[in-house]
């Protein structure tokens, strides 16, 4: 946290499918996610210009959050669209949602959600906020009108991606 905050971590950009550092976050979360449906609606030629290891550690902590912080069994979701000059990543869940003014607590150092018995040292967004803004993303959080937490993620597009050979 202290590297991020000085400035001194070094964001290696590039441009990766998105589709992939989503799976592989998945992938990891496999045991957590276990028994729980999570639906993914990303353009399979989306591509995101990341340092990928960063971001996937990004993406593995809010869906870790998601299976955390709403029922066992509920749904988890993950969708993406190219979005003003970059790419919009939405991770929703089932859960109760943030009590009012959380949404903005959530992002600071040591924070916890509050629900008893949950673990963790409450870096992991203040963290994931952080690579994001790196990045020169934006990352916001709010209660969804059916109920349930969304995180939102908007990165912005550097350079232009490679070009994808046609078959």
């Amino acid at each position: 946290m202290t590297r991020l905050e000085s400035g001194k971590v070094t964001v290696r950009r590039d441009w990766h499918p998105l589709e992939e550092i989503v799976g592989a976050a998945l992938a990891r979360l496999e045991r957590v996610l276990d028994h729980r449906p999570v639906a993914t609606h990303l353009p399979p030629d989306l591509m995101v210009s990341v340092d990928d290891v960063l971001f996937e550690q990004v993406m593995w902590n809010v869906l870790e959050n998601a299976s955390k912080y709403s029922p066992a069994g509920s749904p988890v979701a993950v969708a993406a669209r190219a979005q003003n000059g970059g790419v919009a990543i939405e991770i929703t869940d089932s859960g109760p949602g943030f009590a009012p003014g959380e949404e903005k607590l959530i992002w600071e150092k040591f924070y916890r959600g509050r629900i008893e018995g949950t673990r963790g040292a409450g870096l992991g967004l203040t963290i994931c906020r952080a690579i994001v803004e790196a990045h020169g993303g934006i990352m916001e959080a709010e209660n969804r009108p059916q109920g349930g937490a969304l995180i939102r993620i908007w990165l912005p597009n550097v350079g232009n991606p490679p070009e994808v050979p046609v078959a």
